[in-house]
């Protein structure tokens, strides 16, 4: 499946490519790029990132694109397969000095034509919210760089608010800020809020309200990227010491962990309806997580190199399903949840909302198939097809074997193919049979695994549940810990965070005090050997000898649930593997005619859908700008 043929071949550029819905090809003259077109020299810059957002024109020309370039950053009028791109006409256009811009984000809530909310972010730590159309330059957060030193990662709005948005830092640390508020003169002080397995939450403590509001530790080293989910109650982030955290953020509940196989993770992405989380990293595939279920259910192999974006294809994700809604066998409350955060989705697809009422428990054969990509340092963009005999192994007929017969299926299977490796059960993946993953992640043999307990904080795994009892905890409620329900507003650390700027009100002296030397011994008492348990998943909190630390965490978590051997869960090849840059790629993003690569040398391609490259050729090109050919 991979690209045929060798030698020169295989070193040539792709302009198209075909999978089962037709055609993808490359539209020459919808490439965006500095005005010169010349390629850039990509030596110790910063990736190439694209941002888009919808102003909601009249003249159905609405889409906006915002990409960086070395020490630029451009906003354009992005006419996708519709019209050539007009490189001479930037709406928008600045260099900067003495830092560069990492990454970038639209705020699509507060998005009109005549004004956008675009936050950039920066490798010297400062953090610009801009206007693009208005020319302006409204706020600069972390400006003296007082709050955190190191290179921006991530930066994203949080989902629902015009106000609140989300920094990820090279440090490890995650800062909530509102525009509301400004930054101070002073160093923030911090107040220990939650803490628990490889993060901290830390409150900012202030008479008055600053940012940040919050600050989270995740993990060892970078915090490289992160995503809300669909409905954005839940944060994943990727990090550089190999571990996927998955947290309910409204709470700062662990939700979840996953370890990449060997280096760190790079990148994340949610399935349209948040049942399945993707990662990928410097161990050149893709990882395949189940939220519900809180473990690793496929890897994909097909790159060469590191894997730099993840991303799903929503328009190509895709159920048929012939039982009515009434099936869904769980909760009201469940099921209007699951129809709220699917249908309120922008550019939701028709079945999401299949994907969202099916019921993971019935026996009934569903057909589903999730699209998502890759892009990586290889210079290769892999389409891969996440199908029902990777995500539903235990078919009906398994409801007659025993538990002695599923023990005995977590013997490696003969061979890695993915026909396979499609149906084989493993000792990190032994489940009830009678619940396909996506029911609930205490259906986990506890016999089976010597760390089942692992993701419930040592909490011994319960029984598994009765044969005759269906139980489905639905995507959004779906989890292997009991504290890791957020429902409540009542534990909302944002809310902790307003009412901790009037903290002086009613904290005293001695409480305070108090609080310190206990803050203090928890700190000590975290970076002790003694703390950390045999059987924890993240010994990476100890700071002297990393590297070693790190090389025992990585034998320790090796066919675990955290991170199950190779021939324990089954391995995707891709549908596509094309070569399709000189540069590594950047950039995936799936739009509803197109999709859409960047490579490090400034060039951003617009790769039309099998029926949609039709509308160019209509265009005369003598009416494009000249040089709009490459």
């Amino acid at each position: 499946m991979a690209a045929e043929g060798g030698g020169k071949e295989m070193n040539e550029i792709k302009t198209q490519f075909t999978t089962r819905e037709g055609v993808y090809k490359l539209l020459t003259h919808s490439e965006y790029s500095r005005p010169n077109r010349v390629p850039f020299n990509s030596q110790g810059s910063n990736p190439v990132k694209v941002s888009f957002v919808n102003v909601n024109d009249q003249s159905g020309n609405g889409d906006r694109i915002c990409f960086n370039v070395g020490r630029e950053l451009y906003f354009y009028i992005y006419k996708g397969v519709r019209k050539a791109a007009d490189l001479s006409k930037p709406i928008d256009k600045r260099i900067y000095k003495g830092t560069q811009p990492t990454c970038h984000d639209f705020n699509p809530l507060t998005a009109t034509a005549e004004s956008v909310s675009l936050l950039v972010g920066f490798s010297a730590g400062q953090v610009q919210l801009i206007d693009p159309i208005k020319k302006e330059t409204s706020k600069l957060f972390n400006e003296e760089r007082l709050i955190d030193k190191s290179g921006v990662t991530c930066v994203r709005w949080v989902p629902g608010s015009e106000s609140l948005f989300l920094v990820a830092h090279s440090s490890g640390s995650l800062y909530l800020y509102n525009v509301e508020h400004t930054c101070g003169t002073t160093p923030p002080h911090y107040q220990l809020l939650k803490q628990g397995d490889g993060y901290a939450v830390h409150t900012c403590k202030s008479k008055s309200a600053r940012n940040p509001l919050l600050r989270w530790t995740v993990g060892e080293g970078a915090l490289n990227e992160f995503a809300f989910s669909p409905d954005g109650k839940f944060l994943a982030c990727a990090s550089q010491d190999g571990f996927l955290r998955v947290f309910g953020f409204d709470a700062a509940e662990l939700h979840g962990t996953m370890k990449s196989y060997f280096g760190g993770l790079l990148c994340v992405c949610w399935s349209p309806d948040g049942r399945y989380i993707v990662a990928g990293g410097e161990d050149d595939l893709v990882t395949v997580w189940s939220f519900s279920d809180c473990r690793v259910i496929a890897r994909g192999h097909g790159h060469k190199s590191w894997v730099s974006v993840v991303a799903f294809d929503h328009c190509t994700t895709s159920v048929e399903d012939s039982d009515p809604p009434a099936e869904f066998s769980g909760s009201d409350e469940e099921f209007h949840e699951q129809i709220h955060f699917a249908g309120g989705r922008d550019r939701a697809n028709s079945s999401q909302s299949h994907l969202s009422k099916r019921n993971s428990t019935d026996g009934r054969p569903v057909s589903v198939t999730y699209r998502f990509g890759s892009v990586g340092q290889d210079t290769q963009l892999c389409l891969w097809d996440l199908t029902e005999d990777i995500l539903f192994p235990h078919l009906p007929l398994s409801r007659t074997r025993t538990h002695t017969n599923v023990m005995s299926a977590t013997s490696p299977p003969a061979t890695g193919s993915a026909s396979t490796a499609a149906t084989t059960t493993t000792a990190a993946t032994t489940t009830n049979p009678t619940n396909p993953p996506g029911t609930n992640g205490n259906n986990t043999v506890s016999s089976s695994s010597g760390n089942s307990g692992a993701l419930s904080n040592s909490i011994p795994a319960p029984l598994p549940r009765s044969n005759s009892l269906p139980h489905s905890t639905g995507p959004a409620g779906g989890s292997t810990t009991p504290n890791s329900h957020m429902s409540s507003k009542g534990s909302s650390i944002i809310d902790s965070a307003f009412i901790a700027t009037g903290v002086s009100k009613f904290a005293t002296l001695s409480l305070h005090d108090t609080r310190k030397e206990r803050h203090e011994k928890d700190h000590k008492r975290n970076h002790s050997m003694g703390h950390i348990s045999s059987k924890s998943s993240d010994k990476l909190n100890q700071l002297s000898s990393a590297a070693r630390t790190a090389k025992a965490d990585a034998a320790k978590t090796l066919g675990t649930l955290l991170c199950p051997r190779m021939e324990e869960v089954p391995l995707l090849e891709p549908l596509v593997c094309k070569k399709i840059a000189h540069e590594r790629l950047t950039v995936l993003i799936f739009l509803e005619d197109c999709l859409v690569t960047a490579c490090q040398e400034g060039f951003i391609c617009t790769w039309a859908r099998p029926g949609k490259v039709g509308l160019l050729p209509s265009q005369n090109p003598t009416n494009s700008p000249s040089g709009t050919v490459v």
